[in-house]
């Protein structure tokens, strides 16, 4: 081994900030959750009835708490990109965050839940306006796809040139793979992929 490689100090990782995105109940904080090689920060509050009546709740009636600020994690891809979390809160009244937690990502994971797709065209209407590369990333509830992907593009009005891919939540290597699709597809935006 070469001395002079072994003495220098190496490099931190380069910091990339990645947005989680998506409606109420998706899966954005199970998604930080199963990646982050840190205890995730999590904002999760209890759902009151004044705001199940508000989120519309009943479409997840096992949703007991909610992010009512954001979700923060992190993940080391490798010796030179580090990636950091932040996941949205998803309901509309959170809405007027997103464009403080968006400000300075590279790109976004915007989620979907096929089962609520009325819930899924503010994140996508966002990012869309916004410019941030971003890839949809349907969630698989109970390992199922209720609608077929070229459905889901059309149903969401998705143009072709951003990424639809499937990942399950709950699922580290599955998460992993759907936020390097993220960075493929801002990579190859930039003009360099």
């Amino acid at each position: 081994m070469d001395s002079k490689l072994s003495t220098e100090p190496r490099r931190p990782p380069f910091p990339v900030k990645i947005v989680i995105a998506g409606g109420f109940g998706v899966g954005k904080t199970t998604a930080v959750s199963a990646i982050s090689e840190i205890r995730p920060l999590t904002t999760e509050a209890a759902i009151t009835s004044v705001a199940a009546e508000i989120d519309r709740t009943g479409e997840v009636p096992a949703k007991i708490s909610t992010t009512v600020a954001l979700d923060f994690g992190c993940i080391t891809i490798d010796h030179d990109l580090k990636l950091y979390l932040f996941g949205t809160p998803g309901q509309d009244r959170f809405g007027f965050m997103w464009h403080d937690v968006s400000h300075g990502a590279l790109g976004a994971l915007v989620v979907v839940d096929a089962r609520r797709i009325d819930d899924c065209y503010p994140a996508v209407d966002y990012f869309e306006k916004t410019g941030l590369p971003f890839v949809v990333a349907v969630n698989l509830f109970h390992g199922t796809l209720t609608h077929d992907l070229a459905y889901l593009r059309w149903a969401l009005a998705i143009d072709a040139g951003i990424p639809l891919v499937t990942f399950d939540a709950r699922d580290r290597l599955s998460v992993r793979d759907a936020l390097l699709s993220v960075l493929r597809h801002t990579l190859a935006r930039a003009g360099g992929g």
